[in-house]
């Protein structure tokens, strides 16, 4: 896997063993989705949620976020983020922390200097190690939606299986729903009131 565009273009992504039941986001999916949020991604404070690999956090610093905060649960992958970010050289733009996303979020404001995050990305797994569905889409809106964590105009993106429904919480609405096979991608905004 390789970075697709920006100041690290063309440069490779470190991975984990096929058999660990992680799925990175395919370059087809990261590159349009990237297309979707070229004119919010510079400068942005980026929150790469259920990280994975850092694919996504590592494309956006690419591409000239300004910061990434990386959370995941799993150990091997969050040393696989540091491995990839000390090895593409953002050492100074990234923080990577090891933490259960579903027990709650309000606690990430502080690496946002409490000004919010500007883009949310959430990818959670579609399957468990038994090979069972998971549904965490909803319940990490919900906290997203109630932490305090989002900058005034926040742009929060969601992919997940196709089969998974999701309910949006109060104060969120989709604008924008993509298709690429068997993975849905939600982009979604904080309902102004003051219209």
């Amino acid at each position: 896997m390789r970075i697709i565009a920006g100041s690290r273009k063309g440069r490779t992504i470190v991975s984990v063993r096929k058999d660990m039941n992680i799925k990175p986001i395919s370059g087809r999916i990261r590159q349009s989705v990237f297309d979707m949020l070229r004119p919010y991604v510079t400068g942005s404070v980026f929150l790469d949620l259920y990280a994975g690999i850092g694919a996504v956090g590592l494309e956006a610093l690419s591409r000239g976020a300004g910061s990434v905060v990386f959370v995941e649960k799993a150990g091997i992958c969050v040393k696989t983020i540091e491995k990839n970010i000390a090895n593409l050289g953002f050492s100074g733009n990234a923080r990577v922390l090891k933490a259960d996303i579903l027990s709650g979020l309000k606690w990430l404001e502080h690496y946002s200097n409490y000004e919010g995050y500007d883009i949310i990305f959430l990818s959670p797994p579609y399957r468990d190690e038994d090979n069972l569905p998971l549904a965490y889409t909803s319940r990490t809106l919900a906290l997203i939606a109630s932490g305090g964590i989002m900058s005034p105009g926040c742009l929060v993106v969601s992919q997940r299986h196709k089969k998974e429904k999701i309910e949006m919480p109060p104060g969120l609405e989709t604008t924008r729903e993509v298709k690429y096979g068997d993975t849905l991608v939600n982009f979604i905004r904080a309902i102004d009131h003051s219209a």
